[in-house]
C-alpha cells in the first residue's frame, strides 16, 4: 500500500467538507430538477469520500503497526493519524485488528497475484520470489507477522485469518500449478494442495519460525527441486512428429 500524507489530507478535507455541504444544502433550491441534481452529486461526493477516508485509515494502521509495534497501535491512534473521526471507523470496522486484516488484505491481493509466463519454471520463480519479499521485506509482512501472533490467543481471529487470508493464499499459489496443468506440463493427477505446501512451506518456515535468510537463491532452489521431481511432460502436438 502506498504511503505519503496525500490520502489522508484529502480525508481530514473530506470530513470538513461533509458538515459544510450539510450547513448550506437547503439554500437556493430552484425546483425538483436541481434538488435532483444536487442529490446525484452529492451522493458521488459521499461515496467518494468514503473511499477515501478507507483507504488513509487502511494506510494509517499499515504506518503504525510498523512505528509502535502491535501493543502500541489503537483505534484512537489510527483516527488521529488518517485525519477521521473515530465514529467514522467503527461504521467499518470493529477493532484494530480489523483494520490491520484489510489493510493487510489488500497488499496480498494487490502484491501477490500469480503472473502467467505460458513456463513453469519462470511463474514459480517469480511468484516464490514475490512471496518471500512481501513477508520479509514489506509492511504488510510485518503486519501479517503481528496477525499471526494475535491469532495464537485468540482462536476466533485465528479462524477468520484461515478463511480470509490462508485459503486465498493456497488459492493464488496454486494457481501457477494449475496453468502448467492445462499447458501440458504437469500432469493432471497431480496432488497440487501437496506440492503446495512442500513450495510455499520452507518460505514460510524461516520467516515465521528460523529467521533464516529467504533471498532469491532459497526460493530458486525451491523451484529447482520442484522441478527435478517432476520432469515436464511434452504437449501432445509435441509427440506427433
Amino acid at each position: 500500500m502506498e504511503r505519503g500524507s496525500s490520502v489522508a489530507d484529502g480525508a481530514r478535507g473530506a470530513e470538513s467538507a461533509g458538515g459544510a455541504e450539510s450547513a448550506g444544502g437547503t439554500e437556493g433550491a430552484g425546483g425538483a430538477g436541481a434538488d435532483a441534481d444536487r442529490t446525484a452529486r452529492h451522493h458521488g461526493n459521499r461515496h467518494g469520500r468514503s473511499e477515501q477516508a478507507r483507504m488513509a485509515v487502511l494506510e494509517a494502521a499499515d504506518d503504525l503497526l510498523v512505528e509502535k509495534g502491535f501493543a502500541g497501535v489503537t483505534v484512537e491512534g489510527i483516527a488521529a493519524r488518517a485525519g477521521v473521526a473515530k465514529q467514522t471507523i467503527y461504521r467499518r470496522w470493529n477493532t484494530k485488528t480489523d483494520i490491520l486484516l484489510d489493510a493487510f488484505l489488500q497488499d496480498a491481493a494487490e502484491a501477490l497475484a500469480p503472473a502467467d509466463h505460458g513456463d513453469l519454471g519462470a511463474d514459480l520463480r517469480e511468484h516464490l520470489g514475490l512471496l518471500a519479499g512481501f513477508l520479509t521485506a514489506s509492511d504488510a509482512g510485518a503486519v501479517f507477522r503481528a496477525l499471526l501472533g494475535h491469532a495464537q490467543h485468540d482462536p476466533q481471529f485465528a479462524a477468520v485469518l484461515r478463511a480470509r487470508y490462508l485459503d486465498e493464499q493456497r488459492r493464488r499459489d496454486r494457481l501457477p500449478l494449475e496453468n502448467a496443468v492445462g499447458r501440458g506440463e504437469l500432469p493432471a493427477g497431480l496432488d497440487l494442495t501437496a506440492e503446495v505446501d512442500r513450495l510455499v512451506g520452507p518460505i514460510y518456515h524461516r520467516v515465521l519460525v528460523t529467521g533464516d535468510p529467504v533471498d532469491r537463491d532459497f526460493t530458486d532452489r525451491l523451484v529447482d527441486d520442484f522441478l527435478r521431481r517432476h520432469p515436464r511432460a511434452r504437449p501432445a502436438s509435441d509427440g506427433a512428429s
